[in-house]
């Protein structure tokens, strides 16, 4: 690396050369060197100046819109509310000690928005090109304060490996605190925000939805599509053959069809499986009752193998407001509208996807534990192509693996929304804490993504 004492002993040893014609040649290339290394470091003093002038309007606006939105503030509250946190979040920058000065704030009943720019005027180092001896540098910012609802589903692995290494603890704390972190922008007198959660292993415990909408197959010859809940023949029986649902099947397998349309099924072949196939702890539907949330995740249990499609495909029908048939009113999703409603799921696993029914010719193509094998393939491409259907009806998709095998990773960040911005949607969790960060830096993203353009 070159650096500015290098450069200056090189210029003096060249300025030595007793050559004339070198040395005004030398002269007038050293002139330009110096002008050349005074412009790139105002560019770059003005580049950082910039983006932390940004950086600091963008978190006052932002959290001035938050406050409206929760409550917390006023509309002409806001003013000087923006100029605090301008003021603190510049000082707390390379801006320290520099004039900012809040030149315009905006506050749009209309488009529900909290607009503003912000000035500084910057020193030059190196006042070069007629650049003069200031620069003015003006950015602007805008977010959002709205109703604009907010839909969260959590797909959580309860499969037997997350018994070891207190991984199952470490899931309790993190899902919990997450439930804790999205309520925690909720306005009580004007609810916004709702949560539903998927467990999941072996299949999934579809609870009290299942006599409504899981087809339960009772011989070989029922292992197809199932048919409509509002069909003559209902077959789901739960207080026999309890609540388990394997995935759907049939021309309706990768969509999100109501059960008055198909049921899901719990395929004949999960008969055999021990009673392994079903979580203990039961889906919950949309709620903005934390506490039952939480009460439900303190009693998990570690049980099965991973059947991650399935979990995928619940998590999706219930933020779909196809189900509303079979949900009661707290619990329907809203219907599909980005401009209204921003519909979440987030996708936890700690292995490989290795269960699939629909594809199996035996009960013994249900599993096996190989990262090549017949389920694995078949659980992993529907996992995607589940994830890409969902993404195409505006669902934004968080993955966190924990503690994955290489093996499994390349599903989740195939399921993971692109990123954006500052936002990143996959992420890998090593332990506990990592973990436990990951779902509050997706926390903190869908707050901002629900407030900021």
């Amino acid at each position: 690396m070159v650096t500015f004492k290098t450069f200056a002993k090189t210029c003096r040893a060249f300025s030595a050369h007793k050559g004339g014609t070198f040395a005004v040649a030398f002269a007038g290339a050293s002139a330009m060197l110096l002008l050349g290394l005074g412009y790139a470091v105002n560019v770059g003093q003005i580049y950082s100046a910039k983006s932390a002038l940004l950086a600091s309007l963008d978190t006052a606006v932002t959290s001035t819109a938050r406050g409206i939105t929760l409550g917390d503030t006023t509309k002409e509250e806001a003013p000087d509310l923006v100029r605090a946190f301008l003021a603190t979040n510049a000082q707390n920058s390379m801006l320290r000690g520099r004039d900012v000065q809040l030149t315009n704030l905006t506050i749009d009943d209309t488009a529900r928005t909290v607009s503003a720019t912000a000035t500084v005027d910057l020193a030059m180092l190196f006042p070069v090109f007629q650049s003069g001896n200031t620069q003015h540098i003006e950015v602007s910012s805008a977010a959002v304060y709205s109703d604009k609802k907010i839909e969260v589903v959590m797909m959580l692995d309860v499969t037997g490996s997350m018994a070891e290494k207190n991984k199952l603890r470490d899931l309790k704390v993190a899902a919990s605190n997450a439930v804790d972190t999205f309520f925690s922008m909720q306005d009580k007198k004007k609810e916004r925000i709702r949560m539903a959660m998927v467990p999941y292993s072996t299949a999934v415990n579809a609870g009290r939805l299942a006599p409504s909408s899981v087809f339960v197959e009772r011989s070989l010859g029922d292992r197809r599509g199932a048919p409509s809940n509002r069909a003559p023949r209902l077959v789901s029986n739960t207080a026999s053959e309890g609540t388990c649902a394997t995935e759907r099947k049939g021309h309706y397998a990768l969509s999100d069809v109501g059960p008055d349309v198909a049921m899901v099924n719990r395929d004949f072949f999960s008969k055999s499986r021990a009673g392994a196939e079903c979580p203990s702890v039961a889906i919950v539907p949309l709620t903005t009752d934390s506490a039952s949330l939480k009460k439900s995740i303190r009693k998990f249990e570690a049980a099965g193998t991973t059947a991650g499609h399935i979990g995928i495909q619940w998590s999706w029908y219930l933020l779909s407001s196809k189900w509303n048939s079979v949900l009661l009113q707290p619990a329907q999703p809203s219907a599909y509208d980005t401009k209204k409603t921003g519909k979440i799921a987030i996708l936890m696993t700690d292995g490989l996807f290795n269960v699939e029914y629909s594809g199996a010719k035996e009960d013994d193509d249900v599993f096996v534990d190989n990262p090549n094998s017949g389920p694995a393939r078949r659980s992993k491409q529907t996992a995607k192509a589940l994830c890409a259907a969902m993404k195409e009806q505006g669902i934004e998709i968080f993955t966190i693996g924990f503690a994955l095998t290489s093996d499994a990773k390349d599903t989740l960040r195939d399921c993971a929304s692109a990123d954006s911005g500052k936002t990143r949607h996959y992420f890998e969790a090593a332990n506990g804490q990592e973990l436990d960060d990951a779902f509050q830096t997706i926390a903190r993203n869908v707050e901002r993504l629900a407030l900021t353009r």
